[in-house]
């Protein structure tokens, strides 16, 4: 017995992006694994955006950056983007050193006012 699906729009949290949790260890066998599940999030979700989860991937390494800019071509290639989420500060001056720059989940994206930050006026200008 099975019912009917109910009328109208499936439910859709369109702010809310799929996310695809990276685990320790990174092994160069584990990228078209992980390069299909970033494809097939996007594609299913039409999200445009996967957050990758980067707490429990350990020490990072020169196969994580490999890794990371993989899942970065993969995405745009299927019209999206990833962004990461909790990356390890060693990883980040990591990706700073090989030139590879991605988008970090809490961070105002490029171009943007951080929220909540007031200029600073001179007495006697007006506030803008």
């Amino acid at each position: 017995m099975s019912s009917a699906p109910p009328p109208g729009l499936p439910f859709v949290d369109a702010t809310t992006p799929p996310v695809l949790a990276l685990t320790a260890p990174v092994t160069r066998d584990r990228v078209p694994e992980l390069c299909d599940a970033v494809r097939e999030l996007l594609e299913r979700t039409r999200a445009g955006v996967v957050v990758c989860d980067l707490a429990g991937l350990g020490p990072p390494g020169l196969t994580a950056v490999d890794l990371l800019a993989r899942l970065q071509l993969t995405a745009r290639r299927a019209g999206g983007r990833i962004r990461l989420r909790d990356p390890d500060p060693a990883l980040r001056a990591l990706l700073d050193l090989v030139g590879l720059r991605f988008e970090m989940e809490g961070e105002p994206e490029e171009r943007e006012p951080a929220l909540g930050v007031e200029e600073e006026v001179e007495p006697g200008e007006a506030a803008v």
